[in-house]
């Protein structure tokens, strides 16, 4: 069992919730039964060090079976090393060292492939850019493109939003925003920006706009879109307000978004 917080190897783990430190490794902290356990079923070839304390271990008896089974080795330490290696305040008891492995942009926007795309645009929030990589896997989704000017996807608080759905949608990172609207296009899909600005969702989804293959373009949570980027793309439309809420928080708008085509393609 490992029992200094402060030896190299313990360290090294905690290194991983600064962003330097992922961008040098190529590796990514996990944290918690869930995100591991879904990494476990769905990319156990990813998980790199798998790390828990004896107590949690006793308790999510399936995570060791699968650990088991993936033939992944669980290493014990104690409650000081785990909460030492844990970007959370309350850990749970289980963390992960995993590989990153984005996804290249024409790998999800193949032609004749995607139906629906989520593309993130300055969304700075991690735990915005978590829930609409988790709504976006919901939605049935074929692939999430985080632009160069958008939170790491790695950022341990994005990760845990995401509960897991890393592990099951394609996601492409870094990528340049006008590059990734032509490559849209060119595999036959709308752009729709979502916008405050824009025109009536309701109104779009009930003359059958939101019935072809759409890429969804969410941007940032303060001030939205440029207006450069609102001029490329085929579409802007927005969730409307009925009630006395000043404005819709982006992880909620997105959500809506992305349901809004899930159900039109699936009653075309």
């Amino acid at each position: 069992m490992i029992d200094n917080p402060r030896s190299p190897r313990v360290r090294a783990v905690a290194k991983l919730s600064n962003k330097a430190a992922r961008s040098e490794t190529g590796l990514f902290l996990l944290e918690g039964p869930q995100a591991v356990a879904e990494a476990l079923a769905y990319r156990p070839e990813l998980v790199v060090e798998l790390y828990s304390t004896p107590t949690a271990l006793d308790r999510y008896t399936d995570i060791a079976q699968t650990a088991v089974d993936a033939g992944v080795d669980v290493e014990f330490v104690s409650e000081q090393v785990l909460d030492s290696m844990a970007d959370t305040v309350t850990p749970q008891g289980i963390v992960a060292v995993c590989a990153q492995f984005p996804t290249a942009v024409k790998d999800i926007l193949r032609p004749g492939h995607a139906k629906l795309v989520a593309i993130l645009e300055e969304v700075r929030d991690p735990g915005n850019a978590g829930t609409i990589i988790r709504a976006a896997d919901a939605a049935g989704a074929d692939g999430v493109i985080l632009t160069g000017r958008t939170v790491d996807l790695y950022n341990p608080k994005v990760v845990r939003a995401s509960t897991g759905s890393i592990f099951h949608v394609p996601i492409a990172v870094g990528a340049d925003l006008e590059t990734v609207i032509e490559r849209a296009r060119a595999a036959g899909l709308q752009v729709i920006a979502a916008d405050v600005k824009g025109d009536d969702l309701l109104q779009s989804r009930i003359s059958g706009v939101l019935a072809g293959p759409t890429a969804w373009l969410f941007g940032n949570e303060a001030h939205g879109l440029e207006d450069e980027h609102l001029s490329l793309v085929d579409r802007v439309l927005t969730v409307p307000i009925y009630g006395n809420a000043e404005s819709m928080n982006l992880a909620t708008a997105a959500s809506v978004c992305l349901y809004e085509s899930a159900f039109a393609h699936r009653s075309a």
